[in-house]
């Protein structure tokens, strides 16, 4: 093997890795804080691809009717749980904004010159539309069961899964596309050629990742989300609200997954029913990190990219499998090394 593909196939690795590292951080994230293993997290890497993709066309993506028919269902499931309890006090406002926010969506969407918009428009307005979903997600499938166990918590997900890869083939049709780079062209230092774009996801997720320890290690919010990762009965008795945890855990993770369909959507083209094997891979990361450790995952997550690129090298057929199959020696040592707690422990 030459240098130079040594050096490309290092760097579409670390490429990989740096998006497999960001998903298996949300996992992990969503999994200690609420229980949940957020299976339909790559089907928000595929819709944040294709709504840029629709934005950038000029075409007003069909994806703000699903935001107003999340957002609206949240409206009417609580109230009519006020109007059971009878609790109105500090609701009004908040009800009364989740209503007008779909309102508002719909009038940018359908009133914006979309194609026209600078790219930095079009990549807030994406995030605009889809990270809400996270939280109104949780609201309408999670909360409602929030204390089942954790086999009946993965059923749930996976039906908001398969619901979702059906919602994404209704809104964006079975074609892929593909987004225009934030930077064309590429870095030549000697021998080595580095695409801009690849700068970008490598810095980006290099940045999400900083962002995130300083969020956990360094403010209020960060803490009681900590506090309620290593004890959710604790953090309850102290005040902290795991509904208010659960939705902002829902929110950080949905946002990581639609930035990473941006980052990666130049590059590659993606479908609706992409995003579940991007996922996939990084949750092998998350398991190599046992669900719990942030660091090990994230680096778990950039083997599995080196591994995934120097397969696809020495035998492409069968890169999926070699990645796949890194998660058996794991699951054998964590079950041979690690004392069997009960849920209710």
């Amino acid at each position: 093997m030459s240098p130079q593909i040594l050096v490309l196939l290092g760097q579409d690795g670390l490429t990989n890795g740096a998006i497999y590292a960001l998903l298996a951080l949300a996992i992990v994230l969503v999994f200690t804080v609420t229980r949940v293993l957020f299976i339909p997290l790559g089907e928000f890497v595929a819709f944040g691809a294709l709504t840029l993709a629709a934005l950038q066309a000029g075409k007003p993506s069909a994806v703000v009717w699903l935001l107003a028919g999340l957002s609206w269902g949240c409206v009417a499931t609580d109230v009519a749980v006020h109007v059971r309890d009878g609790r109105w006090a500090g609701t009004i406002r908040s009800l009364a904004f989740q209503a007008f926010y779909p309102l508002l969506m719909l009038a940018l969407v359908y009133g914006l010159p979309l194609a026209t918009l600078p790219q930095t428009l079009q990549v807030l307005l994406t995030l605009a539309l889809l990270v809400p979903m996270g939280p109104m997600l949780y609201r309408l499938v999670i909360q409602p069961m929030a204390h089942a166990p954790v086999l009946v918590l993965l059923i749930a997900s996976m039906a908001l899964h398969l619901a979702l890869v059906g919602v994404g083939l209704l809104v964006f049709g079975p074609d892929g596309a593909q987004t225009a780079a934030f930077t064309d062209g590429a870095l030549q230092l000697g021998f080595v050629r580095l695409r801009w774009q690849t700068l970008w996801v490598l810095a980006v997720s290099l940045g999400l990742i900083v962002l995130l320890y300083l969020l956990f290690g360094h403010t209020l919010i960060g803490k009681a989300l900590r506090a309620a990762a290593m004890n959710r009965v604790g953090a309850r008795l102290m005040g902290i609200s795991p509904v208010l945890a659960g939705k902002t855990t829902f929110a950080l993770a949905t946002g990581i997954a639609v930035l990473c369909g941006i980052l990666i959507s130049p590059v590659t083209t993606l479908y609706y029913d992409s995003g579940f094997l991007l996922s996939l891979k990084g949750f092998v990361g998350a398991i190599i990190g046992a669900l719990v450790s942030y660091p090990v995952a994230a680096a778990g997550a950039l083997l599995v990219g080196l591994i995934e690129s120097f397969s696809a090298f020495w035998a492409s057929a069968y890169k999926e499998v070699i990645v796949f199959t890194l998660i058996i020696p794991v699951l054998l040592w964590r079950s041979l090394t690690t004392r069997h707690v009960e849920e209710e422990e």
